[in-house]
């Protein structure tokens, strides 16, 4: 199986996704509709720093960066997907602007920065996501201007204290939330 880049420098490029069933890859629809969401938000993915979290294939990162994304840290666990990664990140020469760290999400360390967006897509009906937003702001990767994008079953709420849904959209079986830090945090 493979899916493709939608829109940018590597539109239509082709991205393995891992085999077996540990990782599920985000639906060619379900990108377009997240990634339509941001960009009548942002306006420009120019020069963003992006974490793809739960990466899997890193397509929603690789989305990012074909858009025109400065750099990305991808997040993954599982070996194959990890490896599969790394191959899409070699077919696509885009090497230097990628940190793939292969660890869990909950084992990340302080920011040195807040990034621009945070794309998380973790397995479903586990509450993952939830719990990694709450470290994530703990230890400064999500500022006040951060966008954050989670990526749920489509019957799952999410909430996270300190972020406020902006925007909320079912896609197949999929739930796309879009958040930011409470003005008030």
């Amino acid at each position: 199986m493979s899916i493709r880049i939608i829109a940018g420098q590597w539109r239509a490029r082709k991205l393995q996704v891992p085999a077996g069933e540990t990782t599920r890859p985000t639906a060619d629809r379900t990108r377009e509709t997240l990634f339509s969401m941001l960009v009548s938000r942002l306006g420009s993915f120019e020069g963003l720093s992006v974490a793809d979290l739960f990466a899997g294939s890193g397509a929603l990162g690789l989305e990012a960066l074909s858009r025109g994304a400065a750099s990305c840290i991808f997040v993954e666990q599982d070996a194959a997907a990890i490896r599969t990664l790394r191959s899409n990140i070699a077919n696509l020469q885009a090497a230097p602007q990628c940190d793939v760290r292969a660890a869990s999400v909950l084992s990340l360390g302080p920011a040195r920065a807040p990034l621009d967006l945070v794309l998380l897509d973790p397995p479903y009906q586990t509450g993952a996501g939830e719990v990694a937003l709450g470290k994530l702001q703990r230890l400064g990767w999500i500022g006040p201007a951060t966008w954050v994008s989670l990526e749920t079953a489509y019957n799952e709420m999410p909430t996270v204290k300190g972020l406020d849904m902006i925007a909320d959209r079912k896609v197949g079986t999929a739930r796309i939330s879009l958040l930011q830090m409470q003005a008030d945090s």
